[in-house]
């Protein structure tokens, strides 16, 4: 069969996703090399976590007003119905988590009063949340309990990538990839 413009996303789609990927990487990683250091370091290295979280909120805000003007390809009709199930299921999981996480994160951050730097450009005021530190605390920890959650999912997102490489050999993974052979 052909390579049509409907097995592959579109550059647009592809480039978005995997700068999200990679955010949510370094995000984490961001996250992870905070713990432990002194209040001021580790004040200093969360402005990058809630920076590169609020640009994941962007690009995923953008990524979801792409998909809506853009359809993306058709779910492959080779795969069983409980892969084309939780293929869904697993995306609209990663949408929501995409903006709810940043958002958990910024309410979070809202009890502290603390302003967030968006890349010197401007600065996000902290949101009118009506709590203060000690709830504040509980919210970031539900965050990053979430976050854990996120990482499990995406955990599962490759293994799916590399199922579909390596054992079913179906070209799957190529649709999100400006290279390769998706299977029509």
């Amino acid at each position: 069969m052909a390579i049509g413009k409907t097995t592959r996303y579109s550059g647009v789609a592809m480039l978005l996703h995997w700068l999200i990927a990679i955010a949510v990487i370094v995000n984490w990683r961001i996250a992870e090399h905070s713990h432990g250091l002194p209040k001021a370091e580790h004040d200093a290295v969360m402005q990058y976590h809630f920076e590169v979280g609020m640009t994941i909120l962007l690009l995923t805000v953008l990524r979801i007003v792409w998909r809506l003007i853009h359809r993306p390809p058709p779910i492959g009709p080779h795969l069983q119905p409980w892969e084309r199930m939780l293929a869904r299921t697993l995306h609209s999981l990663f949408y929501v988590l995409l903006i709810g996480l940043p958002l958990f994160g910024w309410i979070g951050v809202s009890g502290y009063g603390t302003h967030i730097s968006f890349w010197g450009l401007f600065t996000i005021n902290p949101l009118p949340v009506g709590f203060g530190p000690d709830e504040a605390k509980s919210i970031i920890d539900m965050h990053e309990t979430i976050a854990d959650t996120f990482l499990i999912l995406i955990v599962l997102h490759t293994l799916g990538a590399l199922k579909h490489t390596f054992y079913d050999k179906d070209g799957n993974l190529w649709r999100m990839l400006p290279f390769g052979t998706p299977r029509g």
